[in-house]
């Protein structure tokens, strides 16, 4: 009996150590050949397809100046709608999370309506109300500000669609962050300034990044609402996947694949910026990495 006692805790970490889904190798091999079947293979072809070209003719379609221009109007206000965003998001961050409000619910709700709407509707949408012959846009074109069809609605369509992101990465930690200590920084006498500069913005800091950047490669791919607001005007209002799809629909396929190409090295550089602000914030949070 006393045999049965001890050697009963030995038999259960055997138990617990039971998982519910099928082992490693073959979770792991599942893992692998999705993501090479679903995301390796359709890149791996636009490379191909890039390399058919030769040097001379690889920067003569990446660097025309047509295509440079679209290059400064993407990543431009693909930056400026983030930086945008890094300070609106952060506003509405901090309400939804330390104020009670009538229909708080809602406008949490609301946060979210850029991810769940096509982005086509939200480019008709801001087309309408921006136009001049918009609610908007038939107010304030009298006055000389033209906010459709040039670049300042591409920007707006980017801030629209980028929001999201700043706030969903700063909220939880907000919501996470210790509030003693900016009731100790008030008793010691710290301003409301000082209490925001040395105590709560850099704990939110690495979010606050996180969500920056996630914007800012999020407008560099963006579509569906910019090509209705912008008015598409080469060297001025055109943006960088209009150039992809004018050159597809002009079977140009390998100059389009390598101008997307170009965005694809992008899109990789922000991924790694992106993952090295979530190791960061997550070593600051004191999280395993």
């Amino acid at each position: 009996m006393v045999s049965a006692v001890i050697s009963a805790p030995q038999r259960a970490p055997k138990r617990a150590a039971k998982r519910v889904l099928p082992g490693f190798h073959l979770t792991l091999g599942y893992t692998l050949f999705y993501l090479g079947l679903i995301v390796l293979l359709p890149l791996s072809a636009l490379l191909f397809k890039t390399f058919t070209l030769t040097w001379d003719q690889f920067v003569a379609a990446v660097a025309s100046p047509r295509v440079l221009a679209s290059y400064r109007l993407t990543f431009g206000a693909s930056f400026l709608a983030a930086l945008v965003n890094a300070v609106a998001g952060l506003l509405v961050a901090w309400v939804l999370v330390r104020y009670r409000f009538p229909g708080k619910k809602i406008v949490d709700a609301l946060v979210d309506l850029p991810f769940a709407l096509p982005t086509a509707v939200a480019g008709i949408s801001l087309t309408a109300l921006l136009a001049g012959n918009g609610w908007i846009g038939s107010l304030l074109e009298p006055h000389g500000i033209q906010l459709a069809f040039n670049p300042n609605g591409v920007v707006i369509a980017l801030i629209f669609i980028g929001l999201p992101f700043v706030v969903r990465t700063v909220q939880p930690v907000l919501e996470d962050a210790e509030k003693e200590l900016e009731e100790a920084a008030t008793s010691l006498g710290a301003t409301r300034w000082q209490t925001f500069r040395h105590v709560i913005f850099p704990t939110i800091a690495p979010a606050l990044l996180t969500g920056f950047a996630m914007a800012f490669a999020r407008g560099m791919g963006e579509y569906g609402s910019v090509i209705f607001i912008a008015g598409n005007m080469p060297m001025v209002s055109e943006i960088t996947p209009l150039i992809i799809i004018g050159k597809l629909e002009q079977y140009d396929y390998a100059g389009a694949t390598a101008v997307a190409s170009v965005m694809l090295f992008f899109s990789f550089l922000m991924l790694l910026v992106i993952n090295a602000l979530q190791s960061w914030q997550r070593k600051r949070s004191g999280m395993p990495t």
